[in-house]
């Protein structure tokens, strides 16, 4: 079932003019969903990449191109808004030169690589009265938003410790973080902050109060060298073990090829350009996604955990593993009157006093990106333009400051990894 649109949003009469930073995937998903809500237009997008760029103006031919977004930034101000969604390494500097040539944010997340950068963009935004909105669309799933209704209306009585994993995927995970473009630290900070800010975020905003304490542990434990196979080359095309190898490129890459509209052709577009065998054969030959997934330059970790405790005690657990097949998130909720086992989809809640369960199912998308991310894509955009159309940002639960409590947290979790060490954090707001 396909997401439904919000009626005030169709329903608003100023026409908006959104520009577009980074015309890849994330961009390019952002951009449909906003041209499909009346009066939108996507006027500008700044791409280096020519195939991207071309892919893009496809489906956007009246968009005017800039080769770089120091070239958009430099002009004046030519729409409303502005999406960025660059590596995550150039979120600073872009960030706060839309901020100050006065436009309105939507960011991908992570909001930047570093604490001081993630300040630095919010002081630009203060100093400049713009708004910035964080891509975090977890919060935005109707998933989500049942989970928040059953918890508000005492479903499970008051939450007191909450279990969350991310299984990533192991073909998800070496696709970006083993051979893709966040596979190192130096470029995209930890696999905490690019993979998981969502999952953190979402926890702070479930539970609804702030983290006091984190610790966590974790390291790269076998994307290495001394895991590769014997035999095996440093190219999946000419590996001799290939097609006894879990993570062969050759294998993954080309389903794509027979999967229209899947995430099997999602992740092969991201790796080639294009969907096609020449294409395909061709990055696999030569580009980054095509190299053994032991012999790469990759130096995030691939499992993970962290530990939670809240300001009155509660806690939470989550977990990030490369070693699990591809599926939804996996969260139980343990309350004073009952449990709630959740997947992204389905919610299953048992009621300790009638020894009930009652399931609901809130959506029929699979929770990836090929797919909107459970509709969460979409109404971040419907929330997104709703706030421009009536100036009140402050109506988006994902905010700049709401978001920069998270982040605070993946930092704190990080730095608590690498020390050995149980980080405090300083008190903040009850509700982000």
């Amino acid at each position: 079932m396909a997401p439904q649109r919000d009626d005030a949003v169709i329903g608003s009469t100023r026409d908006i003019r959104l520009a577009v930073v980074g015309a890849g995937m994330r961009g390019h998903a952002y951009a449909s969903g906003a041209a499909g809500i009346p009066g939108v237009e996507i006027v500008a997008v700044a791409e280096p990449n020519p195939t991207t760029v071309a892919r893009f103006t496809r489906g956007f031919p009246g968009a005017q191109v800039f080769g770089d977004w120091r070239e958009l930034a430099a002009q004046p101000r030519l729409a409303d808004a502005v999406i960025v969604t660059l590596p995550d390494q150039e979120h600073r500097d872009a960030s706060v030169a839309f901020a100050e040539a006065g436009y309105d944010i939507l960011l991908e997340k992570p909001i930047a690589t570093s604490p001081e950068d993630c300040n630095d963009i919010e002081a630009a935004a203060s100093s400049n009265n713009v708004s910035v909105t964080v891509c975090h669309v977890l919060r935005y799933t109707s998933y989500t938003q049942k989970l928040r209704e059953l918890l508000d209306s005492g479903a499970i009585g008051e939450i007191m410790q909450i279990e969350h994993l991310e299984p990533v995927g192991h073909l998800h995970f070496a696709h970006s973080f083993v051979r893709g473009n966040w596979r190192q630290s130096a470029t995209s900070h930890s696999l905490l902050l690019a993979k998981s800010c969502h999952d953190i975020d979402w926890l702070l905003y479930i539970m609804g109060r702030p983290v006091q304490r984190v610790t966590s542990f974790g390291s790269l434990g076998y994307f290495r060298p001394e895991s590769r196979p014997a035999g095996a080359s440093d190219r999946c095309v000419t590996c001799p073990v290939e097609s006894s190898c879990a993570f062969s490129a050759v294998r993954f890459y080309r389903r794509g090829l027979d999967n229209p509209g899947s995430a099997e052709e999602y992740n092969a577009l991201v790796m080639a350009g294009e969907v096609t065998p020449e294409a395909i054969d061709r990055a696999l030959e030569t580009g980054p996604w095509g190299r053994c997934a032991y012999l790469c330059d990759n130096d995030v970790v691939d499992h993970q955990t962290v530990q939670l405790e809240f300001t009155d005690g509660r806690l939470a657990s989550f977990t990030l593993s490369a070693f699990t097949e591809g599926t939804n998130r996996k969260t139980r909720l343990f309350g004073t009157a009952g449990q709630i086992t959740g997947d992204g989809r389905m919610i299953s809640v048992y009621d300790f006093c009638t020894l009930q369960t009652t399931v609901y199912d809130t959506d029929e998308l699979g929770f990836d990106a090929a797919s909107g991310h459970g509709g969460g894509d979409l109404r971040l955009i419907e929330a997104f333009i709703s706030a421009l159309r009536t100036a009140s940002p402050e109506q988006l639960s994902t905010s700049i400051a709401q978001s920069m409590a998270s982040h605070r947290v993946v930092f704190a979790a990080e730095e608590a990894r690498r020390t050995g060490t149980v980080v405090s954090l300083p008190a903040a707001p009850a509700r982000p």
